[in-house]
């Protein structure tokens, strides 16, 4: 069974557990995926009968797969550490996100949420003049585990779509009687709470950072995040071309020279004028990017920032060259933040 999977998709295992896949990019016979719903009898969810549970936090993540699916937590020598690879034989369903919208465009009885998941995707499919399958919805829509008090997962196709996206969202969010609307002052204060377990911030940073993202915010009163993801023709690396080797953990200092990647998942940020502040004196730090959506739109050009992260000494085995880079999101303590101006 051959299998190709991106950001954005779910796969079903043959337990009945459903995993967010992470990356375009996966070894042979197997897909890097972290657990997000699982059959439980005390669970929240229900779908054909069954219930299920939701797992937030990356450290939980782990925990529940080391008790009940230890075999599919493996060491990866491409990238240097443990993750969760769902082997292509223990995969039952895979799950689309222009499959779902396609499925909510056909049907004649949606509930109030998908209904409003349909209005959002059309709205943005029109207004920023993309083909249909270039969107779709994710999420607990995709996997119909959502509640009435869920959030909109969309997701966009390719980088000229993106960009055409953005740009609309821009828009949008500036105009005052539109259906999008970015976070309220209270609104960002729930962000904060919720993301508090999973993420290091202060509130001040926090609001001053999200207050001013675009692929995020509420439609209709009901929130939204939309995720970028480059088209497969756009990628051009295959598994093992780049090795990721573990050099340490950092704090660093730096200024964002090219902020172009900041707005896909995963976001990269070109930066120049490295500092660590802590951790391994290492040589030349590039970049700093993350696979996880809370770290896009997180600083522009010229802007100073403190980062916190793995550090990565990246071999390129097709361009023959290495430079080091700062990834983020594996841990809670891991942050980026910029530094205000005086």
């Amino acid at each position: 069974m051959r299998l190709r999977a991106r950001e954005g998709d779910f796969i079903e295992t043959s337990e009945g557990s459903l995993f967010d896949v992470k990356s375009l990019i996966h070894p042979p016979n197997r897909i890097i995926a972290f657990l997000r719903y699982f059959p439980d009898k005390k669970g929240e969810r229900e779908k054909n009968g069954r219930s299920y549970s939701k797992v937030y936090s990356l450290s939980k993540r782990y925990t529940l797969l080391k008790e009940r699916y230890p075999q599919y937590l493996v060491y990866d020598p491409v990238f240097d550490e443990k993750l969760c690879e769902v082997p292509v034989d223990s995969v039952k369903n895979q799950y689309k996100p222009v499959e779902k919208l396609r499925e909510l465009l056909s049907s004649n009885s949606l509930d109030m949420l998908e209904s409003l998941a349909l209005q959002l995707a059309k709205q943005l499919k029109e207004i920023a003049n993309i083909p249909w399958n270039a969107i779709g919805i994710s999420g607990s829509i995709m996997v119909r585990l959502h509640k009435p008090s869920s959030d909109i997962d969309a997701i966009v196709y390719g980088s000229k779509n993106c960009r055409k996206v953005y740009s609309t969202l821009e828009n949008l969010l500036s105009e005052k009687q539109g259906a999008f609307k970015p976070y309220t002052r209270r609104g960002l204060k729930a962000l904060f709470d919720f993301r508090l377990k999973d993420t290091m911030m202060s509130y001040e940073d926090f609001v001053r950072t999200e207050s001013r993202k675009v692929l995020q915010g509420k439609f209709m009163q009901t929130e939204y995040f939309i995720r970028f993801v480059k088209d497969w023709s756009e990628i051009g690396e295959k598994y093992g071309d780049v090795r990721y080797v573990n050099v340490g953990y950092a704090r660093v200092e730096a200024t964002v020279v090219d902020d172009s990647e900041s707005i896909f998942t995963p976001c990269v940020y070109k930066i120049s004028d490295a500092r660590v502040l802590e951790g391994p004196q290492i040589k030349p730090l590039e970049e700093i990017a993350s696979f996880r959506g809370r770290f896009c739109e997180q600083a522009r050009n010229g802007e100073v920032v403190i980062a916190q992260g793995k550090v990565e000494r990246v071999i390129d085995n097709k361009r023959n060259r290495e430079h080091f880079r700062l990834l983020l999101g594996n841990k809670p303590s891991d942050y980026f933040v910029t530094i205000p101006k005086p």
